[in-house]
């Protein structure tokens, strides 16, 4: 049996209960909202509303007229976890021919992310825009036809089938996991999402020259912004194997990197880059109408403050391209990805493993022991029960947000 036949019945996972959840940039621009919030003043109260006013005039309604709207939090940490699903689409009528002509518009970027409820780590899964899933029946946005479901196709078909609705609603059949929340970009609102953060620092192994994507950077670190860094995101000659595959590799780099640099040089207490960031990120992110509110950004980042880069870990969901029914598709690996997605529903941590991927059934074997620390046998004191440390993984491809590694460059 060839693992698209898995494919075609995913089993659901246990659903999360109301998650919720915010990534990368979305993240920074919270938390500098945040600080705009509790620094008070009438020009800080009319930027707020400008930048509520913009995100609600630019939201998509992902859950259909008949879904029950929770009002939003009150400003404060979320107490429960997180899921958001990122979406990059590769056409946007606004960007015109910039970046050439497409017949449609297809999600080439899925980023799905999950902070824990105790908020004390976060997966962030990139979805290979060819990953072979099953399509569930959506509804035309453009039409109202109702789209039927498809047994196996790439998943980057599902914004031409139903636009945002439907990518969240392919990506909730193929994880098992309820997506509240979403983010919709272009190439053109990575271009100036990037130039409002001052750039990223990325590294080569070597130099890289790849004329089809325009990118050029020497050896070594480069902070990159703009089209350069959108160049890097899309490179598939200079960076890695040449596949598409070592673009979301790139993009790994990318976000972790992000990360380091929006908590590690100033950004969240720098009030015009704050706003300068907010007003970026509202012009050129199409948020789902759920998470339009301003209370809900800011909870949702003060969420997120504190999880140590090394648990917030960037994961290529698993799948193999040695599938011969499906050339130059990737076929999901569903032992490996299912025993990914029990952990990420369960919130029970995971690290990346070194062996290569593998659809075998994963045996995990009980947490290591942590051993008493001398001085401590108080016995008027209970002990002290370990924290089990996070199970490796073996098999997943990806990296932890405080990994500084170098991209290798054509598989150097």
């Amino acid at each position: 049996m060839t693992e698209l036949q898995h494919t075609t019945g995913i089993a659901r996972h246990g659903r999360l209960k109301r998650p919720h959840a915010v990534t990368g940039v979305l993240s920074a621009v919270a938390l500098g909202l945040a600080v705009l919030l509790v620094s008070g003043g009438a020009v800080t109260a009319f930027a707020l509303w400008q930048f509520r006013t913009a995100v609600v005039a630019n939201s998509i309604d992902i859950d259909g007229p008949d879904a029950d709207a929770d009002p939003p939090p009150g400003i404060g940490s979320y107490e429960n976890g997180f899921n958001l699903l990122i979406v990059g689409v590769d056409n946007d009528s606004a960007q015109g021919a910039t970046y050439g002509v497409r017949e449609t518009t297809l999600n080439d970027v899925n980023i799905l992310v999950h902070v824990s409820a105790d908020h004390s780590n976060a997966v962030v899964v990139s979805i290979p825009r060819d990953l072979v899933v099953a399509h569930p029946e959506c509804i035309d946005t453009a039409t109202g036809a109702v789209v039927g479901e498809l047994a196996a196709a790439p998943v980057n078909e599902a914004m031409g089938r139903g636009g945002l609705p439907c990518v969240v609603s392919t990506v909730e059949e193929l994880t098992g996991l309820e997506i509240p929340y979403a983010g919709l970009t272009s190439f053109a609102g990575v271009v100036r999402l990037s130039d409002a953060v001052g750039g990223v620092p990325i590294c080569l192994s070597e130099p890289v020259d790849d004329p089809k994507a325009g990118l050029s950077l020497p050896a070594g670190t480069s902070v990159v912004s703009g089209d350069t860094a959108l160049a890097f995101l899309r490179s598939r000659h200079g960076v890695g194997d040449g596949s598409d595959l070592a673009r979301i590799s790139s993009q790994q780099l990318y976000l972790a990197s992000l990360m380091r640099t929006v908590r590690g040089d100033g950004t969240l207490t720098d009030l015009p880059r704050l706003y300068t960031l907010a007003n970026a990120a509202a012009g050129n992110i199409s948020l789902s109408t759920s998470l339009a509110h301003t209370d809900t950004m800011v909870s949702m980042a003060l969420a997120l403050a504190d999880i140590d880069l090394d648990r917030l870990v960037f994961v290529q969901y698993p799948g193999t391209t040695e599938d011969p029914a499906f050339p130059g598709k990737v076929v999901p690996l569903q032992g490996l990805a299912d025993t990914m997605f029990a952990k990420i529903a369960a919130d029970e941590p995971f690290t990346l493993g070194a062996a290569p991927p593998t659809d075998e059934p994963l045996v995990l074997g009980p947490p290591a022991e942590t051993p008493e620390a001398p001085g401590q046998t108080d016995a008027a004191a209970p002990p002290a029960t370990p924290t089990p440390p996070p199970v490796a993984l073996d098999g997943l491809t990806g990296r932890t947000a405080d990994d500084e590694s170098c991209a290798e460059v054509n598989g150097g």
